[in-house]
């Protein structure tokens, strides 16, 4: 009777225990604080980015923050001026209050820089030698307005241009087709006031990295393969480089159906 009781009472016990991780699992928001590693200080207007949600937030005044996520979510924090961070979402940040995120203050050494004017003579023929040549080639093609550039002179730089302009799919396809689900979170990005509001201040690229999980290269080659200016692309702010992808990602989708079609 003893033994039969103390299996019943253990499988009482097991099955309270599975039912309690089951609520902390099931949980969908996270809180937290976040503060200077070096000051302990809370950390105001702190950006969140849940990376597998596609969710964001900022911290209020006392280094707060509230936002949705699940166990094995990934959070991304980044503030002006600081190391950004990411951690992995476990049980003890659902179980357990107060936890605390610490960002470190970066540290700016600015590097020599020597400025070299042209030496002008007066001369023509002399400073004409001096200015620096642009070595890009560019070639022009019966029935377009503009040129193309091709870099640098070689046996493939005309097909390469040729190819630029009659298959623009076929460019992007390689850039486009490794990535196929980062490429499908551009709508969720877009439809996210608070990252588009976090986006729109920066001019990194580190947070449109992250949420893409392509390198920066990637996102430079993109936008030269659709046309976008290297002023641009230097210039713009995140949110413009999140739109300009999304746009260009919608146009190569048209493109490749069409060509699957024929």
């Amino acid at each position: 009777m003893r033994k039969e009781l103390l299996i019943i009472f253990c499988f009482v016990c097991s099955a309270a225990y599975s039912q309690e991780e089951t609520k902390i699992v099931a949980k969908t928001e996270i809180s937290a604080i976040v503060i200077n590693a070096q000051t302990d200080a809370p950390m105001e207007s702190v950006h969140i980015v849940n990376l597998n949600q596609v969710k964001g937030t900022i911290t209020n005044g006392k280094g707060q923050f509230t936002l949705t996520a699940a166990v094995n979510d990934t959070l991304y924090f980044s503030f002006l001026g600081f190391k950004s961070q990411k951690i992995r979402i476990t049980n003890d940040m659902f179980k357990f209050k107060d936890t605390k995120v610490s960002l470190t203050e970066l540290a700016y050494a600015l590097e020599e820089v020597i400025v070299r004017p042209y030496q002008l003579t007066g001369y023509l023929e002399i400073d004409v030698k001096n200015l620096p040549i642009n070595n890009s080639y560019q070639y022009s093609i019966s029935g377009l307005s503009v040129g193309y550039e091709a870099g640098n002179k070689n046996p493939s730089a005309v097909t390469k241009v040729l190819g630029a302009i009659l298959n623009p799919a076929d460019l992007l396809r390689n850039l486009f087709g490794k990535k196929p689900n980062q490429m499908r979170k551009l709508r969720q990005i877009k439809e996210d006031d608070e990252i588009r509001n976090l986006l729109a201040s920066k001019f990194d690229r580190e947070t449109l990295m992250e949420l893409l999980q392509v390198e920066k290269v990637d996102i430079q080659d993109i936008l030269n393969n659709c046309n976008y200016s290297k002023s641009f692309i230097t210039t713009a702010n995140d949110l413009q480089i999140l739109d300009a992808i999304s746009g260009c990602y919608e146009d190569f989708k048209v493109l490749n159906r069409g060509k699957k079609r024929k």
